[in-house]
Parts: structure tokens; sequence; C-alpha cells
């Protein structure tokens, strides 16, 4: 074995002296409530993402003895949704949070993890549901390297450069180790 790692993959090996920014994402917004057509069920709570949806009513049938009673007059969808607000926004998810992130043995953790195929393996799911974002670079006027990472389907997507791995799906430790990333990002958050 040798005592040299290899160098993260392309763009990941540049991230280390790019410019880094990450942003925390809202990973879904539900649709504006549209009225159900004639003949078709309505959705069990406007707004979930299908996935859920079925969840949900998979589990539909115990829902009665588990809920608190009067609390479902609370989940009206034509009352629970709220307007939606515009803001800035990281490939059409709103940015709820942004730091620049300096600490170069984090940028070096960062492109390490991103940077090697082996922290990543065939997605088990096909749902993306981004919580965070990352855009590195040279600098202003210079294109950047913009990917989002889904912690809820455990994958990431490329935005703007094609991924140099074969698979997207991050394993477990992967997970846990960026997980920990993170927790220096944004300490206390």
């Amino acid at each position: 074995m040798s005592g040299c790692a290899s160098a993260p993959a392309a763009p990941f090996n540049q991230l280390e002296k790019s410019n880094l920014l990450v942003f925390r994402l809202q990973n879904y917004e539900p649709p504006a409530p549209q009225p159900a057509a004639s003949g078709q069920a309505a959705p069990v709570l406007q707004g979930l993402p299908p996935e859920i949806q079925s969840w949900i009513q998979a589990g539909a049938q115990a829902l009665p003895q588990l809920i608190p009673p009067g609390l479902l007059g609370t989940l009206n969808p034509a009352t629970a949704a709220a307007p939606v607000q515009e803001g800035p926004r990281f490939y059409g998810y709103r940015i709820l949070g942004q730091t620049q992130v300096a600490d170069p043995d984090l940028k070096k953790q960062l492109a390490d993890l991103f940077g090697s195929k082996d922290h990543f393996e065939a997605p088990k799911t096909t749902c993306v549901y981004p919580e965070l974002g990352f855009s590195f670079g040279p600098g202003p006027g210079q294109p950047s390297n913009d990917f989002v990472v889904s912690f809820s389907c455990n994958q990431v997507q490329a935005r703007s450069f094609p991924w140099p791995h074969p698979y997207t799906g991050m394993t477990s430790n992967t997970v846990s180790e960026l997980t920990q990333a993170v927790k220096k990002i944004w300490p206390g958050g």
C-alpha cells in the first residue's frame, strides 16, 4: 500500500485553492394548491412529494388511532398553504443561509470527500431534495463548479460540471463525514 493518497478528481482538485460558498437550501417547496380533477382522489396533504404521499397512504389505516382528536382539522391544505416568499435561490432552491469557507483544512477535507469515487455508490433512490449547495471556483467572472447535496436522499447532483464519478449516491461513511464537516461550516447550527 502506498503512503500517498490520490489527488481528488477534477474539479475537486481545485477546491482547496478556490473561493468556496456553501448554501443551506430549502429542499422542497409545496406547489400552489391545485383543485382536484373530477374523478381523481385528492392528495393526502397538498404539496407533499409523491414518495411521501404513498408512505402516508400506506400507513393511513392506523392513522386515526395515532392522531389526537381535532388535529386533522389543522392539516387542511386550504388553510395550511403559506404564501411563497421570494428571495435568493441556488438552482431553483431557496437559500436559507450561506457562508464562505476559508479554513484550508476544511476545504481539503471537502475536496477529498467529494473528489474520491470511493465515497459514492449506486443511488438507492431517484429523489433529490437538496439541503446544501456548494459553489467553488477561481473567482469573480470565472465559471463556478456548483453542486447540491441531498441528505434526505443520500445523493449528490452536479449542476454546472460533469460529475467525475460513476455514482452519485453517498455511502453511509460519506454521509457521516459530511455531517461532521457541516458542523464545522455552521458551528452551533
